[in-house]
């Protein structure tokens, strides 16, 4: 069983008091009022109760749980909305047409007050620390200011990603603080890479210490592969109030960053504290089963108890009812899934191809159980999230449980790929996608599918525009491609391609000219599963009358046009507007840019 968070009631200067939903699935501690701050921050076990309280955001009702982890993401040229066509604020936040009086978003506890209450909570464990604990590395104090200030850098980093420019605040709020007007990202991008050399020297790597065996504390690899991310963001493209563009600060220049991010994925590389797990399959199945052991590929995983957390809830493949692989409640899963086109852009034998893309669902169950069953030709569901591989019967009726993989090695390995191609070329890259590639494809056609493949990319543009497309062979699903896409300066034009190919298969015309149109299904030997003739390329032929056939419906105008509004630029839609309840609560600080 994964350790659960624990709730630390912190009320030193107001802003721990009125934690929501303290429900039994959280830890109580005692409130830090009741003892001195000496006291709590020079004990390492108080401390870390503290530390731990600093996550506690992340998992309320409105937060990550149930408002950011949902909709920040989607819509991409690999991952949509599966309702993108219904008008309604739930997707106005991902066709890029998002107002700033949105109905899920406009309140209070929302996303943005739960990132800012986790900052605060980190700011005063940092000053805490610093003051009273004399945190150096190897002590578990060390490692604690460490996880205070890796997870301040996560609420922030979260934060630039959805909103751009935000305010900064890296000490606990004072009056002459507690209203602050939006500052530079890229000031906050320099403070949290200067944070994340610091505490890389405080933390253990994975595994090598008691605080890090799990992916559910902060590790050493994570750090590095963290502030590798970091720097790769901080120097990529991105809407700015005046355009889309790099950054004008000459230390977030693409040379210093590529540099920076290079020489940290190659130390966590290196370091051998982490690894691609020997099958994609077996990556998601450790996944869903919530083995949470340090030193695989999950490099830190954003912790929920049992009782909350949506990751299933979400994006699982659809379950009707509740059956016999959970009591979660009817119509969960598949709110997102796959765009229709992605499944016939992987190569056949990629077996990255039939984990991430899933074209059936769970029926109603008729005495508890469920079968397998045939949907539109247009909804998919991802196929990393599944109930059917879950160890424990999740019985919470708006809950899993199931951790967010923040980071995982293999993007590790993107980072070492995509930096030192564009500073040293396309053969100092190679090792590190064909290490991915290697991965996707069986033994027996690696010399042709990995090797073959990845050397005839001799221009540092072909090996780029490779990187990109194994993006998204690799990361479907788990809401990493917007960014990446952002940074690339792909998103409009990639969206405008994704639009266009899902238009070719709605057609059956250009490279989805051979894919079928109907799709031929029995059930296997355990009357559950389905086996499904028709979904590869030329599978024309009937085959045989053990199966039954089912017309598999064309793509619609309307869900087709709807990876974005009609008449939107998303390179204008970058980000979400700041919500109108903090506009208003401002004091006349913060405001709008982008045209909002």
């Amino acid at each position: 069983m994964k350790n659960k968070i624990l709730i630390i009631l912190l009320i030193t200067s107001g802003l721990f008091a009125g934690c929501d939903d303290l429900t039994e699935d959280f830890l109580e501690a005692p409130a830090i009022s009741t003892l001195d701050e000496s006291i709590i921050f020079s004990t390492p076990g108080l401390a870390k109760g503290a530390i731990d309280g600093i996550k506690v955001p992340f998992a309320e009702t409105n937060s990550y749980r149930g408002r950011f982890l949902p909709y920040y993401g989607l819509n991409t040229d690999t991952e949509w909305f599966n309702t993108s066509q219904t008008a309604g604020d739930n997707s106005d936040l991902c066709v890029y047409d998002t107002k700033p009086n949105n109905t899920n978003m406009n309140t209070t506890n929302n996303a943005w007050a739960m990132m800012y209450s986790g900052i605060e909570r980190a700011n005063i464990c940092i000053r805490g620390l610093r003051t009273f604990g004399n945190p150096t590395p190897g002590t578990e104090l060390g490692q604690l200011l460490g996880e205070a200030l890796t997870l301040r850098a996560i609420y922030y980093a979260d934060l630039i990603k959805a909103w751009g420019d935000v305010p900064a605040r890296f000490e606990p709020i004072n009056s002459e603080t507690l209203y602050l007007p939006k500052s530079s990202r890229d000031v906050i991008y320099k403070q949290l890479i200067q944070d994340m050399e610091e505490a890389a020297t405080l933390v253990s790597w994975p595994g090598q210490s008691p605080a890090t065996v799990t992916v559910e504390r902060i590790n050493k690899a994570f750090v590095k592969g963290f502030r590798a991310r970091l720097a790769m963001a901080a120097s990529g493209f991105q809407q700015y109030p005046d355009g889309v563009r790099r950054s004008n600060d000459s230390d977030l220049s693409v040379a210093k960053m590529y540099k920076l991010a290079l020489d940290e994925s190659l130390d966590v590389i290196q370091s051998g504290t982490a690894r691609l797990e020997s099958s994609f399959e077996t990556l998601w199945k450790k996944y869903n089963e919530e083995n949470i052991i340090a030193g695989g590929e999950s490099l830190w995983e954003l912790p929920f108890a049992d009782g909350r957390g949506r990751m299933l809830f979400t994006f699982a493949v659809r379950h009707a009812t509740s059956n016999q692989f959970h009591a979660n409640g009817n119509n969960r899963g598949g709110v997102a899934g796959p765009l229709p086109t992605v499944f016939y852009d992987f190569d056949e034998l990629d077996t990255r191809r039939d984990v991430s893309c899933v074209p059936y669902r769970y029926g109603t169950a008729v005495n508890g159980i469920a079968k397998q069953e045939l949907g539109r030709s247009d909804t998919w569901y991802f196929g990393k999230y599944r109930y059917e591989w879950t160890k424990r019967f999740i019985t919470s009726t708006n809950d899993d449980g199931i951790n967010k993989m923040y980071m995982r090695f293999a993007e590790v390995l993107f980072i070492a790929a995509e930096a030192s191609n564009e500073l040293e070329g396309p053969a100092a890259a190679a090792p590190y996608l064909k290490e991915i590639r290697r991965r996707a494809f069986a033994p027996a056609v690696q010399a042709i599918k990995v090797d073959a493949y990845v050397n005839a990319l001799t221009s540092k543009q072909a090996m780029f525009d490779a990187i990109v497309e194994e993006h998204k062979f690799e990361f479907t699903g788990e809401m990493e491609r917007k960014q990446a896409l952002i940074r690339w300066n792909l998103l409009k034009t990639n969206l405008e391609k994704a639009k266009a190919k899902m238009s070719n298969l709605q057609n059956r015309t250009g490279e989805y000219a051979d894919v079928p149109t109907t799709l031929y299904f029995k059930f296997k030997a355990d009357n559950i599963s389905l086996s499904i003739y028709g979904l590869n390329r030329g599978e024309n032929i009937n085959p045989g009358p053990d199966y039954s056939s089912f017309a598999w419906q064309s793509l619609v105008d309307t869900k087709v046009n709807s990876l974005y509004k009609a008449g939107v630029n998303p390179d204008n839609r970058q980000f979400w507007p700041i919500w109108q309840v903090f506009i208003d609560g401002s004091n006349g600080k913060l405001v709008n840019d982008y045209g909002y």
